[in-house]
């Protein structure tokens, strides 16, 4: 069981692939493995408390991992040893959107805007009308798991007292920035980068066959 943050970045650092929140393969998540103590709380006033959610700016930080949509559309951390290798096989699974798409007017607006947070790059692209911002959610969510977008840290409104309060906003950028060209584009093919992968998968499902890793990475 995990009891902070730092023991937490150091377990990114070493499993190098590991969704946030439980996507039904037990044990493989951050929240399965953090201590019960540490979990989700809500106190009498209404309040929460939950120290996995508060770590994860900071893990982002601190490893310098990819963070964002990774795996089924839910939200996972990849170490920065392996992100080169998973970006390089990603994006030939999901080509970089066609110029006249909706995808591509995003990513284009996040590249001339630099680092913005969620509801700003929402507001720039135009989504603002009622129910808009599930569609734009679902556009941000397929550039995530093509790699093309990642969440940089994540950014918390404040009181009148200074203290910080609700789910905080995902400060958006691309991994290009964030990491630089040379992380996300390896000098191997994506199918080596793919069998590399899969080999590091191996190890931490060893029972795995061939069909179970390819349906996490496609």
């Amino acid at each position: 069981m995990i009891h902070s943050c730092a023991e937490m970045i150091a377990y990114v650092n070493k499993i190098g692939f590991l969704p946030l929140l439980p996507m039904g393969i037990h044990g493989w998540s951050a929240d399965e493995t953090v201590d019960p103590d540490c979990g989700y709380i809500v106190n009498d006033d209404g309040s929460w408390e939950w120290a996995l959610w508060r770590w994860k700016g900071e893990i982002i930080r601190e490893t310098g991992c990819g963070y964002g949509k990774f795996f089924d559309k839910k939200a996972a951390f990849v170490s920065k040893e392996w992100w080169p290798d998973f970006c390089n096989y990603r994006r030939s699974v999901f080509p970089l959107p066609s110029e006249d798409s909706i995808e591509r007017m995003i990513l284009e607006t996040l590249r001339e805007g630099g680092s913005m947070i969620t509801r700003d790059l929402r507001r720039a692209c135009g989504f603002t009308g009622t129910k808009m911002r599930g569609k734009f959610d679902s556009y941000v969510a397929k550039l995530q798991m093509g790699t093309y977008i990642v969440t940089e840290d994540f950014v918390y409104p404040h009181d009148k007292h200074g203290k910080e309060y609700g789910w905080g906003y995902s400060l958006l950028t691309t991994p290009e920035d964030l990491f630089g060209k040379e992380a996300c584009h390896p000098d191997r093919s994506p199918e080596e980068s793919y069998r590399r992968i899969a080999g590091k998968f191996r190890t931490i499902f060893p029972d795995a066959d061939d069909a179970f890793i390819h349906r996490l990475l496609k």
